[in-house]
């Protein structure tokens, strides 16, 4: 084992290792954030309609969440360091050709190559953290994270916006580069993880072609249903009957394969059972809210990229300081049970309140609502794949922890796909029923009636701050009504987190890493061995049998106990 390697790392080196990790992680979060505030008039430029919003949004997740488990994988099979940096090549190349995007269908392709490497980012920068770090000294360390989440999460969409405002929204895809070769050169000089792989490699291709499809068949019917098609027809029909037999078939594939994608022994495990289904709501929390909340401020409020970037700041506070405080507190007393439990209650009041927002509701108010949903996030989301680790095998940690992220990416992609199904089959209710109303607006701008009634009529998403008053108060009702409606999905979703949560086993947290538990299950093993091997030489000695006989029978009862286990 090399002097750097993780069981003997000091806390200089530990955070040496972390500072390319942390611009990796850097590089993904201001790549995504940057971009943000901006959605809304990206999308408009390009001729996209609420539904093309809605896609550009979901691709990147959808390949996110799929790709995710597979980097698990590869991460307990191959260089933990090398997947690091090809996923941060792919995310970055990826970002920057979506900046040259012309329509929203070119833009979405961009996205879903980004996907690949934000899957990647994502899972690996859990994996090799768990190797360095303890569970129980993860806090100790929140700060770093907490900067760097504060830098990306506030700065990302404040500069966004200014650059959309200021220049142009295409050179939002090109901020991260310098970052992302900064990262590259500093990963290559300062991390080093052990690579050493104790299995033959294997690559469950078939799960991933089946994963894929399940998922993609299914947002693809969520979004489309209702609009593209009726929800009840032959459409419905062909998409959930498909994604219901990939379902059922990738099932049966990860019982049968040698190293499947997801092994599903892991649900055997009540923490990671519980886990992922706090996780599936946290996901649609963290991601559906931030999404449609730009929405919210930029058509219901009038707000410009950059004004919406300052207005959503109270999320990211949140977000930010319940995470770094309650690192702090987890890695100081040990426990974490009790801000899980307070995190998911925030996360239910904040859903609900939300979900009652108007046009003309009290910012105050509003970022209030904000700032208990992005607490209740802060306290959950992190704590979920920590308490994982600490119980998963060093075998199966890729695989446990990226399982984790997956199922918050799933619940974060279905969400968005849902609430963005809702809001718009709501806003053409909306728009449908206020015809007359809105007509009378129209009528009263004047010269400029053409125009408007032309710009709404388009089927793309309007620039609402730049509508003449009359029209303009109308529209932002319609659409916070619809982007309030679409909230309402986060409540269910929150309780189901809090019950989740509350079953979860409250065991304590480990002082080793990863490498360091993988070491002592194996002194652990020997030592069990060699005692099997006394007890076997003198149960031989005392019965007079020929040697190796009773070997061979305690081997034989062995090897049946555990076939009746599997």
């Amino acid at each position: 084992m090399t002097p750097d390697s993780p069981a003997t790392m000091t806390h200089r080196q530990v955070l040496e290792a972390l500072t390319g990790l942390l611009l990796g992680m850097f590089v993904s979060m201001i790549a995504g954030t940057v971009v943000s505030t901006s959605m809304p008039v990206i999308v408009h430029d390009l001729g996209g309609d609420q539904a093309a919003y809605t896609w550009v949004i979901t691709s990147t997740l959808l390949t996110t969440a799929i790709s995710t488990p597979i980097w698990g994988k590869l991460a307990d099979l191959f260089n933990r360091k090398l997947l690091i940096q090809i996923a941060l090549v792919i995310f970055v190349l990826a970002t920057a050709a979506a900046g040259f995007a012309q329509d929203t269908n070119m833009l979405i392709a961009f996205r879903v190559v980004q996907g690949l490497g934000a899957g990647g980012l994502a899972a690996l920068s859990q994996v090799i953290m768990a190797d360095i770090i303890s569970p129980r000294e993860r806090g100790r360390y929140m700060g770093l994270f907490g900067a760097v989440m504060a830098v990306a999460t506030v700065g990302g969409p404040l500069l966004g916006g200014w650059i959309t405002d200021t220049i142009n929204w295409r050179w939002n895809f090109f901020v991260a580069l310098p970052f992302a070769v900064a990262a590259l050169i500093i990963l290559q000089k300062t991390l080093h993880v052990s690579t050493e792989r104790t299995r033959k490699v294997s690559i469950d291709y078939v799960g991933i072609v089946l994963l894929s499809a399940a998922v993609s068949l299914l947002l693809i019917w969520i979004t489309s249903a209702g609009s593209s098609f009726d929800w009840w027809g032959i459409e419905t029909a062909l998409m959930v009957g498909g994604a219901l037999l990939a379902t059922i078939a990738f099932i049966v594939v990860e019982l049968k394969v040698r190293e499947p994608l997801i092994p599903l022994t892991l649900f055997r495990g009540r923490t990671f059972t519980l886990s992922v289904l706090a996780s599936i709501s946290i996901g649609v929390a963290m991601f559906g809210t931030s999404v449609y909340l730009a929405q919210y401020m930029q058509l219901s409020r009038g707000a410009s990229p950059t004004e919406a970037g300052l207005m959503t700041l109270p999320m990211m506070a949140g977000l930010l300081i319940a995470s770094m405080v309650v690192g702090q507190l987890v890695t100081r007393f040990g426990r974490w049970k009790g801000y899980l439990i307070l995190g998911s209650l925030l996360l239910i009041a904040g859903s609900a309140l939300l979900s009652t927002l108007h046009y003309d509701t009290d910012f105050v108010l509003v970022s209030i609502y904000m700032f208990l949903t992005g607490a209740g996030v802060g306290m959950t989301m992190q704590n979920l794949v920590l308490i994982v680790q600490n119980v998963a095998k060093p075998s199966e940690m890729g695989v446990a922890s990226s399982g984790v992220t997956f199922f918050r990416s799933l619940g974060g992609t279905i969400g968005v796909s849902v609430m963005g199904a809702l809001l718009a089959n709501r806003i053409t209710d909306l728009f449908t029923n206020g015809k007359e109303q809105l007509m009378a607006a129209i009528a009263q701008t004047g010269d400029r009636a053409q125009e408007v009634a032309a710009q709404l009529s388009s089927g793309t998403l309007p620039e609402v701050r730049l509508l003449p008053d009359p029209v303009r108060s109308l529209v932002e009702d319609f659409y916070a009504q619809a982007i309030s409606h679409a909230f309402l999905i986060g409540i269910p979703l929150a309780v189901l987190s809090l019950v989740a949560i509350l079953f979860l086993p409250n065991a304590p947290l480990t002082r080793l890493t990863t490498s360091e538990r993988a070491k002592a299950d194996a002194a652990q093993g020997h030592a069990v061995e060699e005692a099997a091997d006394v007890a076997i030489a003198d149960a031989e000695a005392l019965s007079g049998a020929p040697t190796g006989t009773v070997a061979v029978v305690s081997h034989h009862r062995t090897t049946e106990a555990g076939d009746d286990r599997l």
